[in-house]
């Protein structure tokens, strides 16, 4: 049983090495707003959201990572079904790599700003994906209030 643990660590290690810098990727960005969630948190986890936050597949983008998109940063703290199954991508690819993109939900706190921006970017964009362990500091900030963040997802740049 010990060796069978050992085993799968290692294993999750070896597999989440890609993932452990910054890297860039194609992805299908789609848009969500909080009348669409359930109270005031609107995430699936309890997180409460803000505009500088997204939906992504934990699998893929580790929760804590900022998404560099081009006129913003956003902290990945939430995921939904139609993001881990990539549905939005599957349907609306026009070749091979846009079906087989990974799916970003980006946040924002109205219906109308969603739609604007949903209007004014393409629905498929190169992004970078910088996760935890990335040194490298980005123009925008993550997030309005970090503290309103768990501490294992977000650390504001004064508890750093």
């Amino acid at each position: 049983m010990k060796s069978l643990i050992v085993t799968i660590g290692l294993g999750l290690l070896v597999a989440c090495q890609p993932f452990t810098s910054q890297r860039s990727t194609l992805a299908r960005v789609t848009v969500y707003w909080r009348s669409e969630g359930s109270g005031q948190h609107a995430s699936s986890n309890g997180v409460r959201l803000h505009e500088a936050h997204c939906a992504v597949d934990p699998k893929k983008i580790p929760y804590g990572s900022k998404v560099v998109f081009s006129d913003a940063t956003c902290l990945a703290v939430d995921t939904g079904p139609d993001v881990v199954n990539r549905k939005a991508a599957r349907l609306s690819g026009r070749n091979a790599s846009e079906r087989s993109a990974i799916v970003i939900d980006r946040f924002f706190d109205t219906k109308q700003k969603a739609l604007a921006w949903a209007r004014a970017h393409p629905h498929f964009m190169t992004v970078q994906i910088l996760t935890a362990g990335t040194t490298q500091e980005t123009k925008h900030v993550a997030t309005k209030d970090p503290r309103s963040l768990p501490r294992k997802i977000a650390m504001s740049q004064s508890q750093r």
